[in-house]
């Protein structure tokens, strides 16, 4: 089965993505029986171009690295962002803009154009599914068609497939993790003997940090997650402003020194819990035991821990960004589109 793709936001994510279906596109037709082609991108960099008759993924990342998609042959050329998502000739439009948790726009435009004109959605971008999720989940349901979220989370590791699917039956009560890999970064650098001041600065010159860190360091990046995972693995309709939110720049070498001397481990914990009838979520700076796996979590890694009735808590590690392991998110949501409507 063939799904024709259509791209919003060609950076990192959307070329690694193409970067896999080059190299591995024989395999998921052997393995899979699908198959992909891609008929249009728009970026805000690199132009946009729409042909039904698909692009060659080699072709498309040459392109990109000469600084310029509009080089190569298309029907159509100029289209803006919304007009691909409502026009394209596509089963499935990728939204890999930039995230705003503010407003979610303009994916959530996007999305909402694509899933208007009856095209699944697979995205990276936390600003729609935190802020319009029970919309977009119920326009989405009208349609007929998907919602696909895998990289919103951790990236390519199967954090939301894994709570919706293989632990639905052992019954979530809760989700609890390290949810942002530049904090865990400063704090296991602080852990090290680093102030946070420095922590911070090297985590910006390795390209974990941005030159604002403030979405990161006082938790809305976590904050987002927290949201989806609520709505999504919960059905719990949170919002960004339900969760109880502090960051990690006010912890001091003596606080890092404290916890270690009590047997435990600072990390940025990002929560979602039922009790009792009632939904906590928290995002905050809290001493975990270093009996806990989650306390041997470092650097830029990302691990979440889900508390179950059948199995108790099952934690889950690996990496929260990055090229090729969020390019491979949104292979994982095309394959479980196509698993449900094969």
């Amino acid at each position: 089965m063939e799904y024709r793709l259509a791209i919003i936001g060609f950076g990192t994510v959307g070329q690694g993505f193409v970067e896999i279906l080059r190299d591995r596109s024989a395999e998921l037709t052997e393995r899979f029986g699908v198959s992909f082609r891609i008929t249009g991108i728009c970026d805000a960099r690199l132009g946009s171009i729409h042909d039904p008759a698909g692009f060659d993924p080699t072709t498309l990342l040459t392109a990109a690295s000469d600084g310029g998609l509009e080089s190569i042959a298309a029907a159509e050329k100029g289209w803006e962002a919304p007009q691909l998502a409502e026009r394209g000739e596509a089963d499935v439009l990728i939204e890999l803009s930039y995230t705003d948790l503010e407003t979610g726009e303009p994916a959530t435009t996007h999305v909402r154009r694509a899933l208007e004109s009856g095209k699944h959605v697979v995205t990276t971008n936390k600003g729609p599914i935190a802020l319009h999720w029970p919309e977009l989940a119920a326009l989405a349901a009208e349609r007929g068609v998907q919602i696909g979220a895998e990289g919103t989370v951790m990236s390519g590791t199967p954090t939301v497939n894994l709570g919706l699917h293989l632990l639905r039956a052992a019954g979530v009560n809760g989700v609890r993790g390290i949810l942002n890999g530049t904090c865990n970064y400063i704090l296991t650098r602080m852990e090290a003997g680093s102030t946070y001041g420095d922590a911070l600065a090297e985590a910006q010159e390795k390209g974990y940090a941005e030159a604002d860190p403030t979405g990161d360091v006082e938790g809305f990046d976590a904050a987002g997650k927290v949201v989806i995972l609520g709505n999504l693995l919960m059905g719990e309709p949170i919002t960004m402003s339900d969760v109880d939110r502090t960051g990690i720049s006010g912890l001091t070498p003596a606080d890092i020194r404290a916890a270690a001397e009590a047997g435990e481990r600072w990390k940025l914990i990002g929560s979602v819990e039922r009790r009792e009838g009632e939904v906590r979520a928290v995002v905050s700076p809290q001493r975990v035991p270093l009996s806990h796996p989650l306390s041997s979590v470092g650097g830029a890694m990302n691990a979440v821990t889900f508390d179950t009735q059948i199995l108790g808590e099952v934690t889950l590690v690996g990496p929260g960004a990055g090229r090729l392991e969020t390019g491979y998110s949104v292979l994982v949501d095309l394959l479980e589109i196509h698993r449900t409507r094969a």
